[in-house]
């Protein structure tokens, strides 16, 4: 085995880990749920806890195999006939899960998410108790959106695609390495071979190939913006086939396999991260000045550089904040409601005071509640 010592410099440490599989990896040539590779992806999970490496599964899959146990022909686009396909699914999908830790005598855990469970505070908070419950009790929790309710149609809830989902999770339980395995060794370069080491998720892009699996909803797009996310955070992010044999132990012993996205910058606290991960119920736009101050000084958001605000959002709610271009600043946790903040942008700080008295604050997002793009 060929190890690498960067990789080994960001992997030797891990000791929470996030892996996701996609509908298509979890699938036979049949297209039906693959029971045989999942007892090996089980065999290798067991092996890393054995090591003392807290392990958290997101599982695609639910609405395959819901189609191929209701001898679907195809998937439905009908949303009632969509989530009843995927309830059906999801228990399939956990028999298999709970079958195959059962060899390692390993109970599962089933945890379903929607976006709300994210975007609201509390429920980030419990999500993150719950799976820590689950670890200390020795089980394995197997994560995936719910899809009985969370659909394309129903964007309000919906994460859109697993890879997202599973940067979530790895947010919420502060993971040091989140691993998307797929049918596909890593991000590859214009010549068909795999790029091993990525330190610019932007610079990645130019590589992605626009095509998606026919079985599930993401492509090599919707892994990038995983990577940016969980890169931002100080994390790393691998992508790799999950086909290899005992992939992940092989990852975790620094083999160069797939491709490894590694950390911006820093890791950031807890509560940057849900803000981070947190959908914004609106926009605030800054002038160049503004943006200058926030990403230069590291200063908070004053009145005087908004611009323009778009959204109605509440007093606590994340925002986010853009510049006159619409190029992404960061988010934050407003101080204000959308209809004060109309009210006082561009004023100046006596301004704003004489508005609201002992209720103004000098900040619309203060810098400790503010994380940056």
């Amino acid at each position: 085995m060929a190890t690498n010592s960067t990789r080994l410099q960001y992997l030797g440490a891990v000791r929470t880990a996030v892996i996701k599989l996609g509908t298509q990896l979890l699938s036979d040539k049949e297209g039906r749920l693959d029971a045989e590779f999942i007892d090996t992806v089980a065999d290798q999970v067991a092996l890393l806890r054995a090591r003392g490496i807290r392990v958290a599964v997101v599982s695609s899959g639910a609405i395959g195999a819901g189609q191929r146990e209701l001898n679907l022909a195809k998937r439905p686009t009908h949303l009632a006939k969509l989530q009843a396909v995927a309830a059906v699914g999801q228990r399939r999908l956990m028999d298999v899960w709970a079958a195959a830790f059962a060899r390692h005598s390993l109970p599962v855990a089933q945890i379903l998410l929607t976006r709300e469970d994210v975007d609201e505070r509390g429920r980030f908070l419990n999500l993150r108790n719950t799976i820590g419950a689950v670890h200390e009790l020795g089980a394995v929790p197997i994560i995936n959106e719910n899809d009985t309710v969370s659909t394309d149609e129903l964007a309000r809830i919906s994460f859109g695609d697993n890879d997202i989902l599973a940067a979530v999770v790895s947010h919420a339980l502060r993971a040091d390495l989140l691993v998307l395995l797929s049918v596909v060794d890593g991000i590859l370069d214009a010549a068909g071979k795999p790029v091993r080491l990525v330190e610019s998720v932007e610079a990645a892009r130019e590589l992605v190939r626009a095509e998606k699996s026919a079985l599930g909803k993401g492509g090599f797009n919707s892994k990038l913006e995983a990577a940016r996310q969980v890169t931002d955070f100080g994390e790393v992010m691998i992508v790799a086939n999950g086909r290899m044999e005992s992939v992940l132990p092989r990852l975790l012993e620094g083999e160069e396999l797939g491709t490894l996205f590694a950390p911006a910058g820093k890791k950031i606290p807890s509560r940057s991260r849900w803000i981070g991960s947190a959908r914004p119920a609106g926009t605030i736009v800054v002038d160049d000045g503004a943006m200058k101050a926030l990403v230069e000084k590291n200063k908070s958001l004053l009145p005087a550089g908004v611009t323009k605000v778009e959204g109605d959002f509440a007093r606590g709610d994340v925002v986010a904040i853009a510049a006159t271009d619409g190029t992404p600043i960061g988010r934050g946790l407003s101080n204000y409601t959308a209809d004060d903040v109309r009210r006082i942008l561009g004023k100046k700080t006596q301004e704003v005071r004489a508005i609201f008295a002992d209720a103004a604050y000098d900040e619309i997002v203060h810098r400790d509640n503010l994380v940056l793009s």
